[in-house]
């Protein structure tokens, strides 16, 4: 398996070079498809008083989807520990779905004519929402007093291409890439929709409809 290294604001030794290669052992096993996998170390220093810290992120790829894993600790050896203990974690949670599915294979249930998937909590955006938080009426931040280091600037922004899917496979996807949210296109409905974690391993999803064309609510 392929591998590289990039460090961001901090020098990648011949050390942790070592230690990244006896710690793809370890992801190999698990994941046997997988073809390369992308260690990103970032060095942040701050002005606040805060110690400095390294966060370690681990991207695996190959014949299957995206496996993503991260962590941040005062030194980069521990980061990275705790990085690729995370990373198995999502993978061998996967591969023993794979097998439970393989022995017991089951559909996804829906209630007739209803699109509702048992299990998981749906609950569309209506046009007056989504207009209420684009117009700042409903706030997705929190204020400048609870955190101290609140900036109205975006820190970092990701694009991906569109992908159709079911919500279990949204699911599935979340949980490889570590995030408490995935944004897809279901695939039976066409609506731009989110799959996120609630309590325990309860799943939520919001999907968002147009009762109106673009062209008449713009005028």
């Amino acid at each position: 398996m392929e591998t590289s290294i990039v460090g961001v604001g901090v020098n990648v030794t011949d050390r942790f070079r070592s230690i990244v290669e006896e710690k793809t052992t370890r992801i190999e096993h698990l994941a046997t498809r997988a073809q390369r996998v992308d260690v990103k170390v970032t060095h942040r220093a701050y002005h606040n008083g805060r110690m400095e810290d390294d966060t370690v992120e681990l991207t695996v790829t190959g014949k299957g989807p995206i496996v993503r894993a991260e962590a941040t600790d005062g030194d980069k050896f521990a980061a990275l520990d705790l990085a690729v203990d995370k990373l198995c974690e999502q993978l061998r949670r996967a591969k023993d779905k794979r097998i439970d599915q393989r022995n017991h294979p089951r559909g996804a249930k829906f209630a007739k004519e209803s699109g509702a998937l048992k299990g998981i909590d749906l609950q569309p955006a209506s046009v007056e929402a989504i207009r209420a938080v684009s117009t700042g009426e409903i706030s997705t931040v929190g204020s400048a007093e609870d955190e101290e280091d609140y900036s109205p600037v975006v820190i970092r922004t990701k694009e991906f291409d569109a992908e159709w899917m079911t919500v279990e496979d949204a699911v599935d996807r979340m949980e490889l890439v570590g995030h408490d949210f995935f944004l897809f296109i279901d695939v039976r409905t066409d609506h731009p929709s989110v799959v996120y974690r609630r309590k325990g391993w309860d799943y939520g999803v919001i999907s968002l409809t147009t009762q109106a064309a673009p062209v008449a609510v713009a005028s």
